[in-house]
């Protein structure tokens, strides 16, 4: 499981990549910053992946979680692996 991966939830709409950046770059290099966008409207969605290039510098950064940003507390954790969504497939309804 990859530790030096974290979900940041409950970020303001307005927010941008920049914005992300600047907020968690003190805490070291950032690899990759993935801020979840609507598919239908093209606006953030309230929450974004950051992966930093170490565990130490992702662990330092969970000092953010509880912290305002844009009037909204803004909650940082270690991301966790999607769990299987299990079905698919098959018919659904009685067979005659």
């Amino acid at each position: 499981m990859q530790q030096n991966k974290l979900y940041v939830g409950n970020l303001p709409y307005t927010v941008d990549d920049a914005q992300l950046r600047d907020l968690f770059s003190k805490y070291g290099e950032i690899d990759e910053l993935a801020l979840i966008m609507d598919r239908d409207t093209g606006r953030p969605k309230g929450f974004a992946f950051v992966t930093f290039a170490t565990q130490q510098a992702a662990e330092k950064a969970l000092a953010e979680n509880g912290k305002d940003v844009g009037g909204r507390t803004i909650r940082v954790n270690i991301a966790e692996d999607k769990k299987p969504r299990g079905g698919g497939g098959g018919r659904g309804g009685p067979r005659w």
